[in-house]
């Protein structure tokens, strides 16, 4: 064993399957991911079949963020249907006082026609413009409603979610829908909605009030509609597939970045930029590829939908003349037909826009959509157990475990420990440690058997009881924002300053703590207030201590600290773990000198367990791996 492992048992913690779990508890997960594809690469292509079940779950999800709204929708709907019939009122109001009240004026001299039609269309200005800037109001206060709605339950339900999930649905992917997804279903709901109900509302008023003005006109402006209803189906039928693409190849960018950052150290001590740069350019190019087949469908889509409305408003106006001229049209009703007509295709443009901000965001929420579909592959329990006083007698009764149905990793299991007994797991990478830990915290539910506490299945016991009695300490000590004091607060909230310094000086952090600039009040995030990997799981000890758990769960705990700082903890270590039920995966045989019992794992399965004095007196595995040790000490 080389000196630089000198305090390591080789081998390591048993590494996770990057996999779904079990076919039992996760068949609704399953379904998801291999129909779907929610999980794992993402798709672009769908069958019609899938891409319905996509649409309908994007707007049964719609439906139940807009439920709450329902009010506040009947009187935008209200506001927006009068505010709209104010401003298509426009060109009939002129085309009367053309042909009504001017000839008054001129052949009778009476002015109050023509006051009362500019009254009018001053009321109706006026009246329109309120209405519009209320409209706005209100529309930008129920999209903010919506979207307020849809971050909590993104986050809450990301939060709820298994270990399982976060083990194969990278940061990345989560960071993208909250941030590019959400803008996307922002920028639809702030500006789009507008254009869509506002234009959608505007066309139909227009082409009623043309029918009403001259039904002929009508009939020009209907046969309009036959090459504007296939441009509309050609253009929906591929923009959905492209910004549905878009979606995707912008979140494989986000997830490239994140990953990229969140391994900078790796990425530079390996001198991975140079390939970094190249894959990521090449995320980069399908994006502004996908990006650009959906400014080719516009370049098509506009010109074609103005040559259309140029085409009609051309008939509608050469129709009108011819009609003008034989005496069954009058002036002013061709120039309000011909305002009408050429106003009617001015939405369909902003339609189209709309419909660009529409597929994009109808991709982003068939995503979000996605995500809010899963479900725990380890459910809270329908009918809880409490168990208030927990002893922390721990038993795997039968228990078979595998990942997602695939290999076995735990073949038959079974283990009993007492409540307060410390045990030591050894054994090399794969040899189902760490998944045994896993299954003890509940992070992980067994394909078959039971793992219980104090005689109650973990799957029937109060979720808070179960985590109140059960914490897990891994070599990933992560520290929140904020200070270190509360940082170890987080095990137990409203903790006072005493008792945190309690748990502190307990596993040895309270010196190291105090020579930061502001002792307990350092922010870890800051300049000054950065720690060490060693100081940084002497405060999850801290943390673990302060929460007094039942069950304590240590998965390389150690690993971080160095020489002095195991030293320090050694002492904190049997502090901490006394009085309760202790599960510790280690490799140094100081730490695991100090269990009641050590068990050595191959294959998932327990190969020798008894006292640290007795297997290192054998000739067992635990007897050659700490001679290999002693050895490498000389």
């Amino acid at each position: 064993m080389s000196q630089q492992t000198d305090q390591n048992l080789p081998g390591g913690a048993a590494s996770v399957p990057q996999e779904a779990p079990d076919e039992q508890s996760a068949a609704p997960v399953t379904a998801s991911i291999t129909t779907l594809g929610v999980r794992g690469e993402e798709r672009e292509d769908f069958t019609k079949a899938e891409s319905k079940r996509l649409r309908r779950r994007s707007l049964a999800l719609l439906g139940s963020l807009a439920a709450p709204l329902k009010l506040r929708l009947v009187l935008l709907g209200i506001v927006v249907v009068v505010s709209t019939a104010g401003t298509v009122a426009g060109p009939a109001l002129i085309a009367w006082g053309i042909d009504n009240a001017l000839p008054a004026v001129m052949d009778q001299n009476d002015w109050v026609p023509a006051f009362g039609v500019v009254a009018t269309y001053i009321v109706v200005a006026v009246l329109g413009a309120v209405l519009t800037a209320w409209y706005t109001v209100l529309a930008a206060r129920i999209s903010q409603a919506i979207l307020f709605d849809l971050r909590k339950r993104v986050f809450l339900h990301t939060q709820r979610l298994s270990l399982e999930f976060h083990e194969t649905y990278t940061s990345g992917r989560i960071i993208s829908r909250q941030t590019s997804d959400l803008d996307s279903i922002r920028e639809l709901l702030d500006s789009g909605l507008n254009q869509l109900i506002q234009g959608v509302l505007y066309m139909v008023f227009t082409a009623v009030a043309l029918v009403l003005l001259d039904p002929t006109s009508g009939l020009v402006l209907a046969v309009s509609l036959v090459p504007l209803w296939f441009l509309i189906r050609w253009f929906q039928t591929n923009s959905q597939t492209l910004f549905r693409a878009t979606r995707v190849t912008s979140a494989r960018v986000i997830v490239h970045f994140v990953e990229t950052m969140t391994g900078i150290r790796a990425v530079q001590a390996f001198r991975k930029e140079s390939r970094n740069k190249d894959e990521y350019g090449g995320f980069v190019e399908d994006y502004r590829l996908a990006n650009t087949k959906v400014f080719n469908l516009f370049g098509t889509f506009d010109p074609v939908l103005v040559l259309i409305g140029n085409a009609t408003l051309a008939a509608v106006v050469i129709v009108g003349g011819f009609r003008i001229v034989d005496g069954s049209l009058e002036v002013g009703a061709l120039l309000a037909v011909a305002l009408y007509a050429k106003r009617f295709f001015d939405p369909a443009q902003e339609l189209a826009m709309f419909y660009n901000g529409y597929q994009s965001a109808s991709a982003a929420m068939e995503k979000i959509s996605g995500v809010l579909e899963e479900r725990p592959s380890v459910p809270d329990p329908v009918k809880p157990t409490k168990l208030a006083d927990a002893t922390g007698k721990m038993d795997f009764d039968d228990v078979v475990f595998a990942y997602n149905a695939g290999k076995v990793v735990l073949p038959e299991f079974d283990l009993h420990i007492p409540s307060g007994q410390t045990i030591a797991l050894v054994g090399s990478t794969g040899a189902g440690k760490s998944t045994l830990a896993k299954l003890m915290a509940r992070f992980y539910d067994p394909s078959q058997g039971s793992v219980k506490l104090d005689g109650v299945d973990l799957r029937d016991l109060d979720t808070k009881d179960m985590r109140r009695a059960i914490v897990m300490v891994t070599q990933e000590a992560y520290l929140f924002s904020g200070t270190v004091a509360d940082n170890i607060a987080l095990g137990k909230p409203g903790a006072s300053r005493a008792e945190i310094e309690a748990s502190a000086k307990a596993v040895g952090a309270h010196e190291f703590i105090m020579a930061l600039p502001d002792g307990y009040d350092t922010d870890v995030n800051k300049r000054g207030g950065r720690v060490s990997a060693g100081q940084r799981q002497l405060l999850s000890f801290a943390r673990a201590f302060i929460a007094d758990p039942k069950v304590l769960i240590l998965d390389e705990a150690t690993a971080s600290l160095d020489i002095p700082s195991e030293r320090l903890v050694q002492e904190g270590l049997e502090t901490l773990l006394a009085d309760r039920t202790a599960v510790i995966i280690a490799h140094r045989l100081s730490t695991v000198a100090i269990a009641h019992r050590v068990l050595v794992m191959e294959h998932g399965k327990i190969v020798e367990d008894g006292t640290p004095a007795d297997l290192i007196a054998g000739t067992g595995r635990f007897a050659q791996l700490h001679a290999a040790w002693r050895d490498s000490l000389v």
